[in-house]
Formats: structure tokens, sequence, C-alpha cells
């Protein structure tokens, strides 16, 4: 089965990042980078935004 990718309003929804703050942390290295899906088109696969969701500390996690 084939992966699903995520355009931009997804990964702004999922993450809870702005679209300056995407940018601003992919060009920081803090973000990964989203693949040509088209001439004109790019996306995030799924599994790429997971892992960064879940490498990130969360607001809850006590010490």
């Amino acid at each position: 089965m084939a992966e699903q990718h995520l355009r931009r309003p997804a990964v702004e929804t999922l993450t809870g990042l702005s679209r300056s703050s995407l940018y601003a942390m992919m060009e920081a290295g803090a973000f990964p980078r989203p693949v040509r899906i088209r001439k004109r088109a790019v996306a995030w696969p799924e599994s790429t935004v997971a892992a960064w969701l879940a490498a990130r500390p969360s607001a809850g996690k006590c010490g």
C-alpha cells in the first residue's frame, strides 16, 4: 500500500505550527523537508511527520 502524503495545511493542523514556522524550521534543519509529488506541488510523507512528532518532547511529560 502506498504511503499517504500530507499537504501543508494538513501538516500545519497536525503539528500546530504556522506556515512561516514550518519553513523557518526547515531552513534551520529542525523539520523535515517535503518531497515533490508533482511539477509544482510538494507534500510530506505521513511517516516522516509522525516520526518528527514522536521525537518532540511532550509538554505534559515530567522529568
